[in-house]
């Protein structure tokens, strides 16, 4: 029980680590003051270029991965999920950041990966597939989003995996409620890599 407390914990921790702030600022971006406001990669992307963006991506997806990973190693299934999902959760909700943090698609993401491969994998194509046809990161962040409990339920994964895939799925649904108006008004903004930046406003991101 102490050793799961510490994983969560720690997990948690490093979902806090503030890879958008860290990546933009060292190419002279504040992704929290420019764009969508959104630390996430989408923003990072707009604002600061493709390859920031794409580091973002990979460093938010790797917390995930190395939450769940350990939880896996440590305890099981059981707590891998609960490891990425305190990781998520750390970085959608960092006590550093007054709680405010990403929408948590890519630590989800990285979490999924290790749990859920073949179905992630799957989604990871469906994301970039809808990206490209649309341009909007918001809509593919929401497809998958809810396709992956859709995937859980194809390949037959235990109920209490689904639970919790779905209350996670809420909050990045919730956190992307702003977008989803938009684009119902077809207001959403594209992705494109390093475009202007401009005050802090909502707009598409992970």
């Amino acid at each position: 029980m102490g050793l799961a407390i510490l994983i969560l914990s720690a997990a948690y921790v490093l979902g806090t680590f503030p890879t958008a702030a860290l990546v933009a600022r060292r190419m002279g971006h504040d992704p929290t003051r420019e764009g969508s406001g959104n630390p996430g990669a989408s923003n990072v992307y707009r604002v600061a270029g493709a390859r920031a963006g794409l580091l973002v991506f990979l460093g938010d997806m790797a917390k995930g991965m190395v939450a769940a990973g350990v939880g896996l190693a440590a305890g099981g299934r059981g707590l891998a999920l609960a490891a990425g999902a305190a990781a998520m959760l750390g970085h959608v909700f960092p006590v550093t950041r007054s709680f405010r943090g990403g929408r948590g698609v890519a630590t989800g993401g990285g979490m999924a990966l290790v749990l859920f491969p073949v179905v992630t994998v799957v989604l990871v194509a469906l994301w970039f597939g809808v990206v490209r046809l649309t341009g909007k990161a918001s809509l593919a962040s929401l497809l998958v989003t809810a396709g992956l409990p859709l995937g859980l339920v194809a390949s037959g994964r235990p109920v209490g995996e689904l639970v919790v895939v779905l209350v996670l799925a809420a909050v990045v649904l919730a956190r992307h409620a702003g977008n989803l108006r938009r684009l119902l008004r077809g207001q959403e903004r594209s992705l494109q890599a390093g475009g202007p930046s401009g005050p802090r406003r909502e707009g598409p991101g992970s």
